[in-house]
């Protein structure tokens, strides 16, 4: 199996990506799946940052997985970070953020510092096009957006921006949109807007106007309080379908990165995202808006993903374990068959 090598460039692992999937049997998932109202097979998915672009959605497309998310593109070309993309380290488990971290030579956890980077749009958008055309029945295609700042631009101008770039990804073939909140490897504007209520709802509007009735799931990170959370889960509800939780835990790592904080993904944030997606569920139970959650970070087994589930996610997505072993959704689904 072919997976993501950490040692090279963002570029030469989209240039290298599998040109063919690999021929595979799927255990089938007991019980009715659905992402956002469209029916999958399984409650397993792949979520930003894996999946570069189509070669490796259809790859992962057929090891499992029934959900895959096409890496954040923006409205303008953007370079990626500098090596190291992807960094071992050495972590207990983290409890929240703000942690500094020591690198390792090999690992379940990783710095992650790729700093969103984008293809032109019109190479991503004839991508997701061609990729959603070859993608078999049952799989359901998410594209990742985010708004690209420029100085003195207001929340009305990221809003427009998240926009037009949710609006060509649904005119190329998005089943479902995810507007990413939340970037703890960029300095800019468009790192935590998931903090804050109003920017959210305001940018959750725009993406639904401009989308119509495709449905629409946000990307966030840890809250710092649950009031906090509470105030952006009904600031995005009227306009969202779904909140994906966590994007990464953020931390330092010793010696890397100019001392700049980079989001951790991994093992070592298991505990502390499942925490974090109970108490989501709790806010979403107590409201009427019938908003989703997918349970995202450091879920690597069949344990994790029915942790996840119990807490109250209808799906599940999975990355640094998918990279590090491609075929650990064909073993969950084996386990999860049983």
């Amino acid at each position: 199996m072919t997976s993501y090598d950490i040692s090279k460039s963002y570029d030469w692992n989209y240039d290298q990506a599998p040109a063919e999937p690999p021929r595979v049997t799927e255990s089938p998932v007991p019980g009715s799946w659905d992402f956002c109202g469209i029916p999958v097979a399984s409650p397993l998915g792949v979520p930003a940052g894996p999946l570069l672009n189509g070669r490796w959605i259809r790859y992962y497309a057929a090891l499992g997985f029934d959900v895959l998310t096409y890496k954040t593109v923006r409205s303008r070309y953007r370079a990626c970070y500098d090596l190291p993309n992807l960094l071992p380290v050495k972590a207990e488990p983290l409890q929240g953020e703000g942690s500094t971290l020591r690198a390792a030579a090999f690992g379940d956890s990783w710095a992650i510092s790729f700093g969103m980077p984008s293809k032109d749009p019109s190479e991503w958008r004839a991508d997701v096009e061609a990729t959603r055309r070859s993608l078999p029945p049952g799989k359901v295609l998410v594209v990742s957006v985010v708004a690209s700042p420029e100085p003195g631009w207001t929340i009305d101008d990221v809003a427009r921006d998240f926009a037009l770039c949710a609006r060509w990804a649904v005119e190329a073939g998005a089943d479902v949109v995810e507007p990413n909140l939340s970037c703890p490897n960029v300095c800019t504007q468009e790192a935590d807007l998931y903090l804050s209520p109003e920017a959210s709802g305001q940018i959750a509007a725009a993406v639904r106007d401009a989308v119509g009735k495709i449905p629409v799931a946000l990307k966030t990170g840890l809250f710092g309080h649950r009031e906090q959370a509470a105030a952006v889960i009904a600031a995005v509800a009227p306009h969202a379908n779904a909140v994906s939780s966590t994007n990464s835990i953020t931390a330092r790592v010793e010696g890397e990165f100019g001392g700049l904080r980079r989001g951790i993904g991994g093992a070592c944030i298991t505990a502390r995202c499942l925490a974090e997606l109970r108490m989501l569920g709790e806010i979403v139970r107590a409201s009427p808006a019938g908003l989703r959650l997918i349970g995202v970070g450091g879920v690597s087994n069949a344990r994790d993903v029915r942790d996840r589930l119990a807490a109250g996610a209808h799906h599940v997505q999975i990355a640094t374990a998918a990279m590090l072993d491609p075929t650990v959704g064909l073993r969950i689904r084996e386990e999860l068959a049983r």
